[in-house]
């Protein structure tokens, strides 16, 4: 019974924990050839938000932003996303490790 409960618990979590993050808002960055299309995302301060990155490159490049504490690497083909916290405004930097010459964006938080 006491494990019973718990699984309906866990469960009833885990729908409202996916329900809640499909109303994320989503914003999508295509790296390519060593650079961030688009370089600069614009995304609503004070706000959770979704980030999904997707590697068109021949190559394994790397999302990182020392500010916001994320770091995704991705090899060729791959998409993967992240969720952010609700951000003050600002400009926050984010890099590609493996192109830092060309690989340079930002998130500007409206």
């Amino acid at each position: 019974m006491k494990y019973a409960l718990h699984s309906v618990v866990s469960g009833l979590f885990l729908v409202s924990t996916a329900a809640i993050a499909d109303d994320l808002p989503t914003f999508r960055l295509l790296m390519k050839d060593g650079r961030f299309f688009p370089e600069t995302i614009e995304v609503p301060a004070q706000t959770r938000f979704r980030l999904e990155v997707k590697n068109e490159g021949p190559g394994a490049t790397e999302f990182e932003s020392l500010e916001l504490k994320k770091e995704l690497v991705l090899a060729p083909g791959v998409t993967r996303t992240t969720v952010f916290a609700p951000m003050k405004p600002g400009t926050y930097k984010f890099f590609d490790d493996f192109h830092p010459d060309t690989g340079q964006g930002r998130i500007v938080a409206k």
